[in-house]
């Protein structure tokens, strides 16, 4: 063959080229492609089945999402002092409140395609609010008796999916949610009743071949199915559904012969909600496809033979032409001394000594003395000895050098990544000369601003050389300070003699640059064994209760003389580790922040702009930057308690005021809030403030003591006074009265009347 011309040999390879893979790729189309496309079209089901049932998940998802959403908007706590439905539709407001409800109850539903109803149950009430019937009494709705079986195995604070036939006899799946105490102190349970037609839509494959469809839930009840007069059955009843259910594989596929006919069975198990969704499709219906397909591939292949066998002729002629111009160029120019071949095989010898000659040159290139250094010495700190190490270190004895850039965090946003890049290379190769004759010292960079610097000397050096050593780190560090623009910390582990112990010696000088939390940026500090397992750690509970106390006063004056007092001890302790000082001001910063909330201080404006209180904190090198980020948060925290003080006492005598004006009246507070001059909410905050009262409360608090007032010192009757003090109806009336006073009117009035 290596003296046929080329363009013959190009000729007979493009043509085996086309041909025999054509050639192949028919017979292999044949039996094995068949056989291997029942598990590609079994896997593509799966995958079919997995998208509808995430399609499904997601829908309820949102279903349930939008339901919780709703249970946090408060709007049951408007019906929640309504318990019967005399009450509901004793007044107009009663009513609009729960009309109120009704209607987010119609958008709920609008949510989500396919919900055919829904409805809340106030607990211990006697009336339903629901969609389908409005707001109606419990006796005239259908039974609760389900709801007690559905939240059976109810986990959490979500709500449960359950399937269910309505009175009416449509399938739903209904979403039962429990009101729970995070979000409201309303209690009672939303329910959305979703048609099963809708889940059918979700599950229910398009394609022709399929011949059934199943949910079911963790028990294998039938949730959906194209066979209606299944549904709420026991589906293991159903033919290979058991050997299906008990399968512990989240999703899977298996074939059955059933009635002379192959079938496909491909399930999906969710993780959600335990349901289990399976497709059954015919394999004879799915394989059809194949078998146009190998037809396809036959009447392909005869035409791809066919043209290219006039391709063959003109791509090798053309193809040739360049290497035929390369091989006259290479024997005229070269001097390779290839004699007899042709061009084929000139070309193969003439590059095979090229790839001698480049495999030459990449050697060369792969012996960088540095590059090996660097790699050896990242392996030794990694715990990885490699012979190579040995050559770069010859003595017996090693130190440890980390170098720290402080305040990292500035100098990266300082620097761009070019410049960076530039200072660790002029910070590596001043290593290599600042160190005396006898000691070997090589660097590498270990990120976030460290340098790591492998030390080595010999005995004899010891004593002179621990001298020289230092010298040459102090020299490091005011060179690294100049180069960078930044003060380094350098730490400095014991010494090892045994080049198995740099690792760990590599972690202690880690450790050591830690010191400077105390210590101060910009030194050198070397390691020193202590005896640590009877130290506990520091936290000055007392100062943090007296700031707590301070914060309560906006005594900021006292606060940072605590905060001051807090720097003090751990400045005195014998011993304290760098976590255990992040623990003292991540805690002291967590339980101020912890004690705003529960008072009711809006946090999120008091810190907006200063990113994550707890990644600073970690970011700060040294306990005095500690003391001064400290003093600016209580700072701000008193600066705002301060202003929003003021501006609570500007707004709380003109909202006493209104009140003590038109107690009487149906006040809209909303429309009061208006007329005052601020917002709904931050007039609810100045009242809560106040009187440790909601505002409906305290407005109630008032008629209840105008009324009081009334019954002792007026002749007029119960029903006048309910209608003086801004009652309209005499049971309202006096269920307030009992729950401020605990006792009728009526009660009051003789108790006071015998008293006088």
């Amino acid at each position: 063959m290596k003296r046929f011309p080329m363009m013959l040999q190009l000729a007979l390879i493009l043509f085996c080229v086309m041909a025999v893979p054509t050639g192949i790729l028919t017979w292999y189309s044949g039996d094995q492609i068949l056989r291997d496309s029942e598990y590609a079209i079994a896997e593509s089901s799966l995958a079919g089945l997995n998208a509808s049932r995430n399609l499904k998940e997601n829908a309820l998802n949102v279903m349930s999402q939008n339901t919780i959403r709703l249970a946090d908007t408060h709007i049951f706590d408007r019906i929640r002092p309504y318990k019967t439905y005399t009450e509901v539709n004793s007044n107009f407001t009663n009513v609009r409140d729960a009309l109120a409800v009704h209607q987010d109850l119609l958008d709920l539903n609008k949510s989500v395609d396919g919900v055919y109803s829904s409805f809340f149950y106030l607990s211990d009430s006697d009336y339903v609010v629901s969609t389908d019937k409005g707001i109606t009494r419990l006796d005239g709705y259908e039974s609760f008796a389900w709801m007690q079986e559905a939240l059976a195995g109810r986990g959490g604070i979500t709500g449960v999916w359950y399937p269910r036939k309505l009175d009416s006899g449509i399938h739903v799946v209904s979403y039962v949610f429990p009101l729970n105490r995070l979000s409201t102190t309303t209690r009672g349970i939303i329910v959305v009743n979703l048609r099963e037609s809708q889940i059918e839509q979700y599950v229910h494959s398009s394609e022709a071949d399929e011949k059934a469809y199943f949910l079911m839930d963790a028990n294998g009840t039938v949730i959906s199915h194209n066979d209606k007069s299944l549904l709420l059955k026991n589906g293991s009843e159903v033919p290979y559904m058991r050997e299906i259910m008990e399968n512990v594989s989240a999703e899977g596929y298996v074939f059955h012969e059933l009635e002379g006919e192959r079938l496909l069975y491909t399930w999906s198990r969710s993780k959600q909600f335990g349901w289990l969704n399976v497709n059954i499709y015919s394999v004879d219906g799915l394989m059809t496809k194949s078998h146009t397909l190998q037809r396809k591939i036959i009447v392909l292949t005869a035409i791809i033979i066919f043209v290219g066998t006039g391709l063959t002729v003109f791509l090798a002629t053309w193809l040739s032409k360049p290497a035929r111009e390369l091989v006259r160029t290479l024997r005229r120019r070269g001097n390779l001394d290839i004699k007899g071949r042709n061009e084929l095989a000139f070309l193969d010898a003439a590059f095979r000594r090229m790839q001698e000659d480049e495999e030459v040159l990449h050697k060369l290139l792969n012996i960088r003395e540095q590059d090996a250094r660097s790699l050896a010495v990242h392996n030794l700190l990694r715990g990885e000895f490699h012979p190579q190490a040995a050559e770069i270190f010859p003595f017996a004895y090693f130190l440890v050098a980390v170098v720290s850039i402080d305040r990292y965090r500035r100098y990266v946003s300082t620097n761009n990544p070019e410049t960076r890049s530039y200072h660790r290379y002029l910070m590596l190769s001043t290593c290599d000369v600042l160190f005396p004759e006898g000691v070997y010292a090589r660097g590498v960079y270990q990120g976030d601003g460290c340098f790591v610097f492998v030390i080595n000397y010999s005995q004899e050096e010891t004593e002179s050389g621990c001298r020289c050593i230092h010298s040459a780190l102090s020299e490091l560090r005011d060179q690294a300070a100049e180069v960078l623009g930044h003060t380094v910390t350098i730490g400095v582990s014991s010494s090892a003699n045994s080049i198995d112990l740099v690792s760990e010696r590599a972690a202690e000088a880690m450790e050591v640059t830690k010191h400077r939390m105390i210590a101060g940026s910009g030194g050198i500090s070397y390691w020193k064994e202590k005896d640590r397992s009877d130290k506990k750690y520091i936290y000055p509970s007392n100062s943090e209760r007296r700031i707590l106390n301070f914060l309560d006063q906006g005594d900021l004056t006292s606060i940072l003389k605590e905060l001051e007092t807090i720097g003090s001890v751990i400045r005195s302790a014998e011993y304290i580790s760098y976590d255990n000082i992040l623990f003292i001001y991540n805690q002291l910063a967590g339980v101020t922040i912890k004690h705003l909330r529960e008072n009711h201080v809006s946090t999120s404006r008091i810190f907006a702009g200063r990113g994550n209180i707890y990644a600073s904190l970690a970011s700060i090198d040294t306990l005095d930057e500690l003391e001064e980020y400290l003093n600016k948060f209580y700072t701000d925290i008193v600066q705002y308690i301060a202003r929003t003080s003021d501006e609570a006492n500007k707004y709380s005598k003109p909202i006493m005021e209104y009140l003590h004006e038109h107690y009487r009246e149906e006040i809209v507070f909303e429309e009061m809030a208006k007329e005052i001059g601020i917002s709904y909410s931050y007039m609810r905050k100045i009242v809560y403030e106040m009187t440790g009262m909601s505002l409906i409360d305290h407005l109630n608090r008032l008629r209840i003591e105008k009324a009081k007032q009334l019954l002792v010192e007026s002749k007029l009757t119960i029903s006048q006074i309910a209608l003086e003090v801004g009652y309209y109806n005499v049971k309202s009336f006096n269920r307030f009265f009992r729950k401020f006073e605990g006792m009728t009117p009526s009660g009051y009035k003789t108790a006071k009347s015998q008293t006088m």
